[in-house]
């Protein structure tokens, strides 16, 4: 493949010219299984190339748990460095959880979980619709209102926080929190709820018998867009095993 600016050769599909310094592609979409994950790369609509890195899982048992952690950091990084190359605009991502979280923990770039299906088709559906603009406010200083208390201890201020990281989220305003409903001993839930007319949403906590709805203000301007951020946050929650 050649960059379409000055001719250089890249050494793979979507790779970032070192030549001219010019990105190739503006996306990248990764596919995760335990054991693979497939890049697929693209510039707007156009498919660019495919690139697959593979590791093979720790199975050992009479070894500890730190191995498979290391096995995993690893491999995430083999995906993370190989999306370095290409500096896309946006990475999305669909497939296996833990290598998924892993990669995006090692990432800077915008990050989108799609859905597993068919994850280039998802991407290139949303390619000719109208771009979200994006918020760069640190997450902590999007949470405001008038109640300051998260349910859930550790992993509801996680949830709130894989929230107040999205590009397209403004502002959370925490909400009361109901006590009132039925126990569960199934740990901290969350929930996006489907978008209003302004494109805002509202983001359920469920703890026990415990009920906070917290208000999401998003840059979408209409249903149909605030409909594209709210899976956006759902697939960000689901990645962090809290649905």
């Amino acid at each position: 493949m050649h960059c379409g600016k000055c001719y250089a050769e890249l050494d793979r599909p979507g790779d970032y010219c070192l030549v001219c310094h010019t990105a190739t592609c503006d996306a990248v979409v990764v596919d995760f299984t335990r054991d693979a994950a497939t890049l697929t790369m693209l510039d707007g609509e156009e498919i660019l190339g495919e690139t697959t890195i593979t590791t093979v899982p720790e199975v050992d048992t009479d070894r500890d748990d730190s191995a498979t952690v290391i096995e995993l950091r690893n491999f995430a990084g083999r995906v993370a460095d190989e999306i370095q190359r290409k500096r896309p605009e946006t990475v999305f991502a669909a497939g296996e959880r833990e290598p998924l979280r892993e990669t995006r923990a090692q990432l800077h770039y915008e990050f989108y979980r799609v859905p597993d299906d068919d994850p280039v088709h998802a991407v290139l559906d949303r390619r000719g619709q109208r771009a979200l603009e994006v918020v760069d406010i640190p997450p902590r200083e999007k949470i405001g209102g008038s109640h300051s208390t998260i349910i859930g201890g550790r992993a509801g201020r996680n949830a709130i926080g894989v929230v107040a990281d999205h590009p397209h989220v403004k502002k959370i305003i925490p909400g009361p929190i109901d006590a009132s409903g039925i126990g569960s001993q199934q740990g901290l839930r969350a929930k996006i709820t489907r978008a209003d007319a302004n494109g805002n949403v509202r983001m359920l906590l469920r703890d026990g018998s415990s009920v906070q709805e917290n208000r999401l203000v998003t840059t979408a301007m209409d249903r149909e867009t605030g409909e594209r951020v709210r899976e956006d946050l759902n697939g960000a929650i689901a990645a962090e095993g809290l649905q």
